[in-house]
């Protein structure tokens, strides 16, 4: 029941922040140098990585949004990854409804394909079609070996989503196991709605780095993650778990500037770490000795 309660509040409050995104600034969060482009069919928003290529060419990593979020939703985040030298790859999804995605009355009108407080009615049926876009993407942006002028690993690949973006993130890393792409390196979720993994899905043999993030007053999402037998509990190592003190759900968006900072570093330090193969060094720190606003940390790497 309380459970239920928290969801019941998350949806709300979901609902009630991306509405103060469409009126509070559209072209805020369609900015911030992104390049759209028009990938197998799907707009897409690009950030192009700075710096020199490894030998292979530059790592990739996709982003999934929200809930009638967008792929400009968390411009933040996307520059920290692109400055640290990443392809940045978001697509819009069908449900997305703010930047280049608003369309007068679609956030109202916009229903999740099967209710958010009710695991059970979920399967690996539900928002196959983020996967489709996922995948269409990922494969038109593989195919050559360079993509709208940026020489790229095909060897390299992570994904990183938030809320329903992390679902379709870990379902895509093999939470779903019919949805499973190898390609997949490494997986970041941000506040992910992973309840129908614990009843239907299989975390156990996702056998890729995980990192999961949450808040203390994200009340629909973080302690599915992370209480006793939750998700952090099943997935497979190595995996970690970071919790930032006062966040909420979207806090991951470019609404709140708060913790803007500490995400870009776990997140940078994550994917250096597993796509990049750099020292461990910096993760670690941040691991061992979490800064300021991190309430609380777990790893296990084995």
């Amino acid at each position: 029941m309380a459970e239920s309660r928290a969801l019941r509040t998350f949806a709300l409050l979901a609902c009630a922040a991306i509405a103060i995104i469409l009126l509070r600034g559209l072209a805020r969060v369609s900015a911030g140098s992104a390049v759209h482009v028009t990938v197998a069919g799907r707009d897409v928003a690009l950030w192009k990585p700075a710096g020199l290529p490894g030998a292979e060419g530059y790592p990739v990593i996709l982003f999934s949004h929200g809930f009638t979020g967008c792929n400009t939703q968390s411009v933040f985040l996307m520059q920290a990854l692109a400055r640290a030298g990443y392809l940045v790859v978001a697509p819009n999804h069908k449900d997305a409804a703010c930047g280049t995605a608003w369309r007068p009355g679609k956030l109202l009108s916009e229903r999740p394909q099967e209710p958010f407080v009710d695991a059970s009615q979920w399967s690996d049926a539900t928002y196959k079609d983020r996967e489709a876009d996922i995948e269409s993407v990922l494969d038109a942006v593989l195919h050559e070996p360079s993509f709208q002028g940026v020489r790229i690993d095909p060897k390299r690949v992570g994904i990183a989503g938030h809320s329903l973006g992390g679902y379709t993130a870990i379902g895509v890393a093999g939470g779903w196991p019919s949805w499973k792409d190898s390609r997949i390196k490494a997986v970041l979720a941000f506040s992910p709605h992973c309840s129908p993994f614990l009843l239907k899905g299989d975390l156990a043999h996702l056998n890729l780095p995980v990192m999961y993030q949450g808040g203390t007053v994200d009340l629909g999402e973080t302690p599915v993650v992370n209480r006793a037998g939750g998700v952090y509990d099943l997935s497979s190592a190595p995996k970690y778990f970071v919790e930032f003190e006062g966040a909420g759900h979207l806090a991951w968006t470019d609404l709140n500037k708060r913790y803007q900072d500490v995400i870009d570093a776990y997140s940078v330090a994550f994917f250096d770490q597993y796509l990049k193969a750099q020292s461990s060094d910096t993760l670690a720190r941040l691991m061992e000795d979490p800064p300021k606003g991190v309430s609380a940390v777990k790893v296990d790497l084995k």
